[in-house]
């Protein structure tokens, strides 16, 4: 074990010598684009950019007509072939989605999720999507989740900004949307209140688990394969985190299956609006003949990938929401004249009235969409309509990111805040094809989250417009975190006002 550990750690001070070298030699050249060394190919010059990986990417896309191939070291199995080009976007995702699975690599990646819908192909593909479809679609369901998020804004965050006024404090904003979409995450998914959002601002180690996680899962898309599985199996650097990350959701969702199989035995819920994991545990499968409902891992991997969503890309959105109307009065203005206008009282029926809002939050998307990239790998060798071959070694990385900032497919003022980019003439929303705005995905895979997401969205950002000034601390730093969930580095300390 300790010959291992130590021939490891003597292979990556050597490759760090190697790619230090290369560094210095890469700064001296001040190319735009990242010089493919010998051996370890482009990988030099992604390390000096990582800081700032997307706003990398989306230059590097730009300058080499929306499709790039990036070189990995030699034999290290992270070829990666870039594109934001919406021809080619439609094609992989929608019109040859067959010869686009996730495929065992995405799976290896992203092992920790296990079998949740968005790491799986095929048949039991096929059967989560149907089966989480009728129980999203569900009106009874959908008024839960609604009601849900009203009650914790009534009972848990409002108090915490009017304790911020109270006492003039600094509240981290994406903290807060991450405690309050977690608790109404775990209601709608589980049926349990977890209660993180509170006054007392409990430590929420699913929070820091998700974040461990993510970032090295990241990593994971540019390390040779061996050495991450190498750096797992030793608890070393950032899989260490993962796999700490791994321990915790597997302690919470072990204790809330268990729970919930005493629970049902003692009421049964047939007929009734549910939350999610009862909705499986109480499924009949006869028609859903790849899920094994009765299977605890089954269950996990279900719920885990559910809650991650439902929390880290919902929060992810709020909180650059506010930073951007922060940054843009005059959309802030606009938006709380529309809700006083046309819903000075809250009524979730009214939400679809407010058109200026529902182009805030689509631009908010465009800009920073809470899953920055989409990661595919083709089943068999093919040649894209940029004219591009892949083969099944290849990695294809659609940066979400880069497609909401690409000139070309935007307009000279893509990286502008324009909420009147999706309002008509006559005042009525505008339609974008999805392989243009991909924050939802596209084609089979499009999320079923969709509505939720809006709704709940709408939902905050009125209940938050319509009460509060949220000005953010100046000079406060919102660099996104390279990671695979566009979270802020050092979140987003606001100060709060009632209006």
């Amino acid at each position: 074990m300790e010959m291992i550990i130590g021939f490891l750690d003597i292979f990556i001070a050597f490759i760090f010598f190697l790619v230090f070298r290369c560094l210095l030699l890469y700064k001296q050249t001040h190319k735009p684009l990242p010089t493919n060394w010998p051996v370890l190919g482009m990988l030099p010059g992604l390390l000096l950019q990582v800081h700032r990986i997307y706003d990398w990417i989306t230059e590097l896309l730009e300058a080499t007509g929306m499709t790039f191939c990036f070189k990995g070291p030699w034999l290290s199995g992270t070829d990666i072939l870039l594109t934001v080009d919406p021809v080619n976007i439609h094609y992989i995702l929608s019109s040859n989605f067959v010869n686009y699975p996730k495929g065992m690599e995405f799976k290896k990646i992203f092992e920790v999720i296990g079998d949740a819908i968005f790491n799986i192909d095929s048949g039991m593909w096929e059967d989560m999507r149907n089966s989480s479809h009728a129980i999203f679609s569900r009106q009874d369901f959908q008024r839960l989740w609604v009601s849900t998020s009203v009650s914790k804004i009534n009972q848990g965050l409002v108090h915490i900004l009017d304790n911020a006024v109270e006492k003039n404090i600094l509240v981290d904003l994406q903290d807060v949307f991450q405690r309050f979409l977690f608790d109404t995450s775990t209601i709608l998914m589980t049926g349990y209140d977890l209660k993180c959002l509170s006054l007392e601002m409990p430590k929420v180690d699913f929070g820091d688990a998700v974040d461990g996680v993510s970032d090295a899962i990241f990593y994971r898309h540019v390390k040779p394969a061996f050495l991450w599985k190498l750096q797992y199996r030793f608890g070393v650097g950032v899989e260490k985190r993962l796999r700490g990350g791994l321990a915790v959701f597997d302690e919470l969702l072990e204790k809330i299956i268990s729970s919930k199989k005493e629970e049902i035995k003692s009421h049964d819920p047939k007929g009734e609006v549910t939350d999610v994991l009862t909705y499986y545990m109480t499924l009949d499968t006869v028609k859903y003949k790849h899920l094994k409902t009765s299977n605890d891992k089954f269950l996990r991997d279900t719920i885990l990938g559910f809650l991650i969503a439902g929390r880290d890309t919902t929060a992810s959105a709020l909180t650059w929401f506010f930073w951007l109307l922060s940054r843009n009065p005059e959309a802030m203005t606009k938006i709380r004249q529309e809700i006083n206008k046309k819903m000075p009282k809250f009524d979730p029926a009214d939400l679809d009235k407010l058109v200026y809002l529902h182009g805030a939050v689509c631009e908010t998307l465009r800009l920073y969409s809470p899953v920055p990239f989409n990661h595919k790998s083709p089943a068999k060798p093919d040649v894209l309509p940029s004219g591009h071959k892949v083969d099944e070694n290849w990695k294809i990385v659609i940066s979400t990111y880069a497609l909401g900032r690409m000139k070309s497919v935007w307009g000279d003022d893509a990286e502008e805040f324009r909420p009147e980019r999706w309002i008509s003439a006559s005042g009525r929303l505008k339609h974008e094809p999805s392989y243009k705005f991909l924050a939802f995905n596209a084609g089979p895979r499009t999320c079923l989250g969709k509505k939720l997401t809006f709704l709940q969205m709408k939902t905050v950002a009125v209940n938050i417009i319509q009460n509060y000034e949220i000005q953010v601390v100046e000079g406060h730093k919102t660099e996104p975190v390279p990671s695979v969930l566009l979270r802020m580095q050092y979140g987003l300390k606001v100060r709060v006002a009632k209006i």
